[in-house]
């Protein structure tokens, strides 16, 4: 078996109208479906849901869950909040500036850019607390295959040591000396 992609990935909401004027917006997502229901299709559970699909780009779909009987959102305090995140690839360093400016505008607290290298990103919250990235490719072809080149070797010493490899430091090497 060979999957075609991601049909959609789902998140919960505290608002679902809310969450998608946030989204149409601020990332000029299109709200593209709602499907409300009393039960869950899967399970048959008694639990009202409203479930709000929106427009990431190219056949890419960001969902929510506004579930109102279920206890107040958290998240897992054992995560950092900068693990667990949704990036959108924008296409030009002009329009990440652009986006940034209109956050900042719209009092959204912005962090970046940051350089990654092969990318530069910015960082910022939804109003459920997700934190989102907007990144646009920077590398260059031989970039991209020196990291193909190692990755295997690094998630293998990874699994050996849970240490981070050093295969690929280059990428941070100027950070380090600036």
């Amino acid at each position: 078996m060979k999957l075609s992609k991601i049909h959609h990935v789902a998140y919960r909401c505290k608002d679902a109208k809310e969450t998608v004027e946030w989204y149409v917006k601020h990332l000029n997502m299109d709200f593209v479906l709602a499907i409300a229901e009393d039960l869950v299709p899967s399970t048959k559970a008694p639990d009202p849901y409203m479930h709000v699909f929106l427009d990431a780009g190219q056949g890419n779909v960001l969902a929510f869950f506004e579930l109102p009987n279920s206890p107040a959102m958290g998240r897992d305090e054992n995560t950092p909040p900068w693990v667990q995140h949704i990036a959108f690839e924008v296409d030009s360093l002009q329009t990440l500036e652009e986006a940034k400016q209109r956050l900042l505008d719209a009092g959204i607290d912005v962090v970046g850019p940051t350089n990654h290298t092969i990318f530069k990103s910015i960082y910022f919250f939804d109003p459920n607390g997700h934190r989102l990235e907007l990144a646009v490719n920077t590398g260059t072809p031989d970039m991209y295959q020196k990291l193909d080149a190692c990755k295997w070797d690094m998630l293998n010493e990874w699994a050996q040591t849970k240490r981070a490899p050093k295969h690929a430091a280059w990428m941070h090497e100027q950070e380090l000396t600036h």
